[in-house]
């Protein structure tokens, strides 16, 4: 589980060298693969705490007036919508070697 608060990824997109991207993998293209999946998995992390919160601010008995000034739940969105994208952010760990991948297809010693 990530600690949001603690993310120091970039909040906008930055120019990088190509070449930070070949050093783990040797191949860009699976680099973007291994980039994509770790951004889908922080992308649904953060959309599952975010409902997560968000629902403990909610009642059955919503009153008009409730609904327009419920500022707790405003303000959980306000943190969110702050955050860096979870791409930024597994761009972030794959530069800081913080995410631990494999190719099942390079680990075959020639046994079958």
């Amino acid at each position: 589980m990530i600690d949001f608060r603690k993310v120091k990824a970039e909040t906008t997109a930055i120019t990088r060298q190509k070449d930070q991207f070949y050093a783990g993998t040797g191949n860009i293209y699976e680099t973007v693969a291994i980039l994509s999946k770790r951004a889908n998995q922080i992308s649904t992390e953060m959309k599952t705490e975010l409902n997560k919160k968000i629902e403990d601010f909610t009642s059955n008995n919503d009153t008009l007036e409730e609904v327009f000034e419920n500022k707790e739940q405003i303000e959980v969105a306000k943190f969110y919508e702050k955050l860096p994208k979870p791409t930024l952010i597994a761009i972030d760990e794959f530069l800081n070697d913080k995410i631990y991948y494999r190719n099942p297809n390079k680990e075959h010693d020639g046994d079958f």
